[in-house]
């Protein structure tokens, strides 16, 4: 029995012995072997047009143009294509003017000068219909002020009547206004019956602007993102 017992734990240290053994074959081995490191995805290569995205850099934004009349937010259009010139105009002849009042909705048409003076109940007429649409309140409006209007149009080739946006306003609707909007001057012409902002119908802001600027009779503001122009009888200048 104890020969057995001997014979049994020779085996084991045997097994044992072997075991350690090829552990350690093995551990050299795996020094011997050179590692085999996973290779990293190659790096993205930019296409062309990613490229030339990345090359061109934004163009750094004007800032607004400022005067006490106001400010500017727009630069002007690179090129309006006006349709030719007309005649020289008969200072002697009626001149007509439609108006569409975007905020009261009435709509308006008048001769407002013949024989090269200005019709006082047209004037009182179109007075009234400029009004301040919040108030009520009432000025005279500047008559070259429709000469302005009626010589763009003409320029224009138009007899479509003119979308009123805004015309006179009081003192209180122009403070109001001009809480809200940083485009609104504190010492506005409208508020001295000077200005209005028009659109035309068939033509576009641009053009409007573009043959307001042409007469060089007064002030001329672009806002293509609502579509209108002002026009006033003050200083000429552009924004």
């Amino acid at each position: 029995m104890l020969r057995t017992l001997a014979i049994a734990l020779l085996a084991v240290l045997v097994s044992v012995a072997g075991s350690a053994e090829a552990y350690a074959q093995m551990k050299k081995a795996a020094k011997r072997s050179p590692v085999v490191h996973a290779k990293k995805p190659p790096a993205a290569v930019a296409s062309p047009s990613a490229k030339r995205r990345a090359a061109v850099r934004p163009a750094a934004k004007r800032p607004p143009t400022k005067s006490k009349w106001g400010v500017g937010r727009y630069a002007p259009p690179a090129r309006t294509i006006l349709p030719p010139r007309p005649g020289a105009a008969d200072e002697r002849a009626p001149r007509t003017l439609s108006f569409f009042h975007l905020h009261t909705r009435e709509t308006i048409t008048v001769t407002y000068k013949r024989d090269g003076a200005y019709v006082p109940t047209a004037l009182a007429r179109l007075n009234h219909f400029l009004r301040d649409s919040r108030t009520d309140g009432e000025t005279n409006l500047d008559p070259q002020l429709f000469d302005i209007l009626w010589l763009v149009r003409r320029r224009l080739g138009s007899a479509s009547p003119y979308h009123v946006v805004s015309a006179y306003r009081s003192p209180q609707t122009n403070a109001w206004l001009a809480s809200v909007s940083s485009g609104v001057a504190d010492n506005s012409l409208h508020m001295r019956g000077q200005a209005m902002d028009v659109i035309l119908p068939g033509r576009s802001a641009a053009q409007v602007r573009a043959a307001g600027l042409e007469l060089g009779m007064g002030g001329v503001g672009y806002y293509p993102r609502t579509g209108f122009v002002h026009l006033d009888t003050g200083p000429v200048r552009r924004w």
